[in-house]
């Protein structure tokens, strides 16, 4: 179990990475929503070259790398309540570096999820 929970910090945290890092990129980008076809296409050749996207991208393929791997010795029921960790990661991330505000009640509610993968983890355990 100590090689599931370090395997799955380590892709969370990648993925989180990864998260962040297309997030600025496709702020950069623009609000594809209101453009038109051409500007959307354009848009796209653009985010090739776009290194955050690029770096973004790199890092969301090491976490499904490492989330194959662990699907591959640990039980799926155990495995996908641990990617919910991500939510605390992606948050405090978010509020730190991306500046967004994140209100209590979605702080609770986080909480809430983490404490549930905490009872599902803590499951697996004992039997």
């Amino acid at each position: 179990m100590i090689k599931t929970l370090v395997v799955m910090l380590i892709a969370i945290t990648a993925g989180a990475i990864g998260d962040i890092f297309l997030t600025q990129g496709m702020k950069s980008a623009g609000d594809i929503s209101a453009m038109n076809l051409r500007q959307i296409v354009d848009t796209v050749f653009k985010a090739l070259s776009n290194w955050r996207l690029i770096f973004g991208t790199a890092l969301q393929a090491v976490y499904f790398g490492l989330w194959l791997a662990v699907l591959s010795w640990e039980d799926l029921s155990v495995a996908l309540p641990l990617q919910a960790c991500s939510y605390l990661v992606v948050a405090f991330l978010a509020q730190w570096y991306l500046g967004e505000q994140v209100s209590g009640v979605r702080w609770a509610g986080i909480c809430l999820i983490c404490a549930g993968v905490a009872l599902v983890t803590r499951s697996s355990v004992i039997q």
